[in-house]
């Protein structure tokens, strides 16, 4: 065996025992209550040692949030691959895909986790921690887009906290629906509400 196959091996083995904790802790939390479960609660309903659970998620909020912890990268490498002619805002919008993905795939999971995020400030606000880290990579995703190797500017700046925020807000109202309502089309709905607008022609000027 080849030593990148081993480390794929090594790679998929480790992100099997990551989901599986993940789920254990998830669980638990579900039934006892996020603030009512300790680390060595975790290690003891997964059947692993303290410090092999703590090899996999450093923090409790970790084991609840570790699955997100891609999305900004993915989202950014989505934002690269559209179609250059493609004005930022529409690009940001298709790249978001990506990250509503898992809501279309599971939705009974993620409205769960979902909620136990909504409802827990230290969950909450750790999220918003790690989206805060999204923000610069899709900022530079948009300033490559360009056909720049600069830093992002302030306006691409602007527009990819933007676009966090319209997925947040979009999410909030799916959660509020029990999931009902369609979340591509609520992302689309607060895209839309802050969508450039287009310049209005006086009467007697050229459309």
């Amino acid at each position: 065996m080849s030593g990148t196959a081993r480390t794929n091996t090594r790679d998929i083995a480790r992100a099997a025992v990551r989901a599986e904790l993940a789920q254990v802790a998830f669980d638990l939390f579900r039934r006892e209550g996020f603030h009512g479960v300790t680390l060595d609660d975790l290690a003891a309903a997964a059947g692993v040692s303290r410090s092999t659970f703590l090899r996999y998620f450093g923090t409790k909020e970790d084991a609840v949030l570790g699955a997100f912890d891609a999305h900004g990268g993915q989202a950014a490498d989505a934002l690269r691959a559209r179609p250059a002619a493609e004005d930022d805002w529409t690009a940001l919008r298709r790249a978001l895909d990506t990250v509503i993905e898992r809501y279309h795939e599971d939705p009974a999971g993620a409205l769960a986790t979902t909620r136990l995020v909504r409802d827990t400030p230290a969950l909450c606000a750790r999220q918003l921690e790690k989206q805060h880290g999204w923000r610069p990579a899709l900022g530079r995703a948009l300033a490559e887009r360009d056909g720049s190797s600069r830093s992002a500017t302030i306006g691409q700046t602007v527009r990819a906290a933007a676009a966090l925020d319209c997925l947040n807000v979009a999410i909030d109202h799916w959660t509020a629906s029990d999931g009902r309502l369609d979340l591509a089309d609520l992302l689309d709905e607060a895209f839309a509400a802050l969508a450039p607008a287009r310049a209005v022609t006086s009467p007697g000027e050229p459309g």
